[in-house]
């Protein structure tokens, strides 16, 4: 009988750490004007395609908000050669998927597609946007589903805060102060007409961009371009102006009544600096250290040590101009008082302590460390690229700032998250039942309490 000798060998140990950064895209511009972003991702066989249109929120005609939001998602219901029934079953020969939608920065529409059909499909993207039939009748049934939502909106109390907040930040006459998609009164004024008339007022090939992510290997890009939206004509008007919206954060509680309501819903927020600033690095990682996971400041007391809450989250969120710094959360209603007072008391502990190494260097590995598995996909590198073109950023922003994110001191980002979320320049909304919380509001000196309906 032969007897076996087992030979075990050492687990091979890790190899070096392969260094990370995010892709830099290719720029081009077909004939037409329109500018093309690409980025080859080995391996990605379902394409990212994202088309960029120069129609913002603060284009639309005065009375008639929510027009962009009708238009975006009427731009699937047909066009000149096919009905909307046709058109989503041709989607569906290509495997593909696509979807519009409007923001203050303008109309973005999200395709993903097959590499093996990428032509087709972008030629149903080009038909949309070239020869959109905005028929009638799914204009006015789009109307229709847009005022049903909104009364969904309204019964939400996280909705209810950012619209209270927006209206009570920003000047009235700013487009920003107002729901992005429209109100009952203004969406309903909504036609065919007026979607066709923002379409020809706003969107053409000479402000519009293309970004395309995926493996590019064997394809002919540039060809299937130029036969796809390479055919869609419109003038070389300019792009649209960005003109900062009038703020007012002077610290002041707002409380939106709600009759019984056993939760009270806080967004305390204020209009801060934006991704063109020197300072966007540093106050990303403060931001992330005073509220971005489960062991950050705000949560570690009125979380883990108060029992306030399930969890309460900092952010700073980039707008058209400037960018909105806020705190969010729900607190059962008879904890609003002392919850918003713990949180002032963070915000002045942080103001006198600072930031730690430790904190430092946790925001740092949870923003860059993972950020290779944050853009495994296509779909998330054409959203970050495509976030960049609408806050007319340098093509090159985003592998830059992952490297200035990975260098900011901890210094820096106390400084910038103690400038960012002072509490005397946050206006503070509450949803929730008024007489049970306003009067202990009252009594904490944080601001003037006014009750709305």
């Amino acid at each position: 009988m032969t007897q076996t000798t087992m030979v075990f060998h050492p687990r091979p140990g890790a190899g070096p750490e392969k260094p990370w950064t995010f892709p830099s895209p290719e720029r081009t511009r077909l004939a037409n004007g329109l500018s093309v972003l690409r980025v080859h991702r080995p391996g990605q066989r379902v394409v990212a395609v994202e088309l960029l249109l120069d129609a913002p929120l603060d284009a639309e005609p005065e009375g008639i908000d929510g027009v962009a939001t009708i238009m975006a998602r009427a731009l699937s219901e047909g066009t000149d050669t096919m009905d909307a029934e046709t058109f989503a079953a041709e989607l569906e020969r290509c495997g593909a998927t696509m979807d519009a939608g409007a923001d203050h920065s303008g109309v973005q529409v999200a395709l993903d597609v097959p590499a093996s059909r990428l032509e087709r499909a972008l030629g149903l993207l080009a038909d949309a946007v070239r020869a959109p039939a905005f028929p009638t009748d799914e204009v006015d049934r789009l109307v229709r589903q847009r005022l049903d939502e909104i009364v969904h909106e309204l019964a939400s109390p996280a909705r209810r805060a950012a619209i209270a907040l927006y209206a009570e930040l920003f000047d009235a006459s700013a487009r920003i102060s107002r729901p992005r998609a429209g109100t009952t009164e203004s969406v309903a004024r909504v036609d065919r007409a007026a979607v066709a008339d923002f379409f020809a007022a706003h969107v053409r090939p000479a402000t519009a961009t293309v970004v395309v992510v995926g493996d590019l290997d064997g394809v002919d890009l540039d060809g299937i371009l130029e036969r796809t939206l390479g055919r869609w004509t419109g003038s070389d008007a300019p792009a649209t102006e960005v003109v900062p919206a009038p703020a007012d954060d002077t610290a002041r509680v707002v409380v939106v009544h709600r009759a019984g309501s056993v939760q009270t819903q806080l967004l305390a927020a204020r209009l801060g600096p934006d991704r063109h600033d020197a300072v966007w690095p540093a106050l990303s990682i403060g931001t992330y250290c005073l509220g971005g996971t489960l062991t950050s400041r705000l949560d570690r007391v009125l979380r883990e040590e108060k029992g306030y809450t399930y969890g309460v989250r900092a952010l700073n969120q980039s707008l058209r101009s400037g960018a909105l710094l806020a705190i969010t959360g729900s607190v059962e209603t008879d904890v609003t008082g002392p919850a918003l007072a713990d949180m002032a008391t963070v915000l002045t502990t942080l103001a006198a302590d600072g930031l730690t190494d430790d904190e430092r260097d946790a925001a740092v590995q949870n923003l860059v460390g993972v950020a290779p598995l944050k853009y495994q996909t296509s779909r998330a590198v054409a959203d970050a690229i495509a976030d960049v073109v609408a806050q007319r950023l340098p093509d090159d922003y985003l592998p830059g700032l992952y490297a200035r994110l990975g260098a900011v001191a901890t210094a820096e980002a106390s400084d910038a998250v103690v400038a960012g979320f002072d509490p005397a320049r946050l206006v503070v909304v509450l949803v929730g039942d008024a007489t049970q919380i306003r009067e202990p509001l009252e009594g904490l000196g944080i601001g003037p309490v006014t009750v709305i309906e």
